[in-house]
């Protein structure tokens, strides 16, 4: 099963870098090397079930529905449990090639069910990252503080600066 982490890359793989869109997983090496670290087969049924997944979990989080793509995905899904020494583990019934998709909306499901509320994007307009917000408040406001929290910041005192009067001395 993906964790937090695998979840958080997926949904990042898109940043904006020199004010354009970059997708990480445009490269087919790149979505099967993280595939294969998250015990996927790679392939390129597995990337187009990947991609489809990844972007809408990306519309869900910004407010747009995706529920019909999330419903593809999950279509035929089953969790069975099993019997083990250890009590009742929970397997899933998909075809290999959606298995590592399925995981995906699973670990995200998770998420939101552990830490509801905490899954936003970054509020920087300009940046198209997410963050978990793991701090007791549940106040973090952007993906990373030194990158788009400082430059929001200087753009506010810029904009305060350009507004204040000056003073004669």
């Amino acid at each position: 099963m993906l964790n937090d982490q695998a979840l958080m890359q997926a949904l990042n793989s898109t940043p904006v870098a020199d004010g354009r869109r970059q997708d990480l997983w445009r490269d087919d090496h790149e979505v099967d090397r993280w595939a294969r670290e998250h015990g996927g087969l790679g392939g390129d049924e597995e990337r187009g079930w990947l991609r489809t997944t990844r972007d809408a979990l990306q519309a869900v989080e910004t407010g747009t529905a995706a529920e019909p793509r999330l419903s593809r995905v999950l279509a035929g899904v089953h969790k069975v449990p099993q019997p083990s020494a250890s009590g009742i583990e929970w397997h899933l019934e998909v075809p290999p090639e959606r298995r590592l998709a399925v995981e995906l909306v699973l670990a995200w499901a998770d998420v939101k069910e552990r830490m509801p509320g905490r899954l936003r994007p970054c509020e920087n307009p300009d940046c198209r990252l997410f963050l978990l917000d793991r701090s007791r408040a549940n106040t973090a406001r952007w993906c990373s503080m030194k990158t788009c929290g400082n430059r929001l910041k200087a753009r506010r005192h810029q904009a305060r600066t350009r507004e204040e009067p000056s003073r004669p001395e």
